[in-house]
């Protein structure tokens, strides 16, 4: 465990409350969270249900999406309190540094999570294009636009835990988002078939 004094500081500084990602032990996740929320942290973990084959019968289980992880809102003075619970081994950092995840992202876990929709873990992307969910449950939603075999899909990145999830998505229900520094191109993306959704500026993954 690490001493008081040595403990980074956030990039954000002390006394800023943001939100960050600590690493827990396996299966775990449950028991920090709520030992976490009994010394007053605020607390995320995002689950989802999931059905498993028992034998001669199926069970619902709620399993954490992010496996291992659980968010924590924080300004970091109550940092060697998170540390020192029971299952947490670290906050994920950034060159020794405990860097806070983007709003933009946390808003979008919480609002995966509040859609009540599937999810499965997917490989993190670093390139691809950017669109926002314009209709449904997940509108406004901004993510990386993927396709396997014949499905689309929007992955949702936590950039600082190298994790993605991803969304199966109608390409009628999408728009490419805007990138800084690049010509504007307000295309909404409608699809009869492939060829469609190339002229539309879809990009089908290799």
């Amino acid at each position: 465990m690490q001493s008081i004094a040595d403990l980074p500081h956030s990039s954000a500084g002390l006394g800023t409350f943001g939100w960050y990602a600590a690493y827990v032990k396996h299966q775990h996740e449950r028991k920090a969270a709520e030992l976490l929320r009994r010394k007053g942290v605020e607390v995320l973990l995002p689950l989802q249900k999931v059905v498993h084959r028992w034998k001669d019968r199926y069970k619902t289980l709620s399993e954490p999406i992010f496996p291992g992880y659980l968010f924590i809102q924080s300004n970091l003075e109550d940092k060697w309190k998170i540390l020192n619970t029971p299952g947490i081994f670290f906050l994920v950092e950034s060159q020794g540094k405990a860097n806070t995840i983007p709003p933009e992202e946390m808003e979008s876990v919480r609002r995966l999570v509040a859609s009540g929709l599937p999810v499965q873990a997917h490989p993190y992307l670093t390139s691809g294009d950017r669109v926002q969910i314009c209709a449904g449950p997940l509108q406004h939603v901004t993510g990386i636009l993927d396709r396997f075999k014949n499905q689309y899909r929007v992955v949702i990145n936590v950039e600082l835990l190298q994790k993605s999830v991803s969304i199966e998505v109608e390409l009628c229900n999408l728009k490419r988002v805007h990138l800084p520094g690049k010509p504007a191109i307000d295309t909404s993306m409608r699809v009869n078939s492939s060829r469609a959704g190339l002229a539309a500026g879809v990009s089908p993954n290799k």
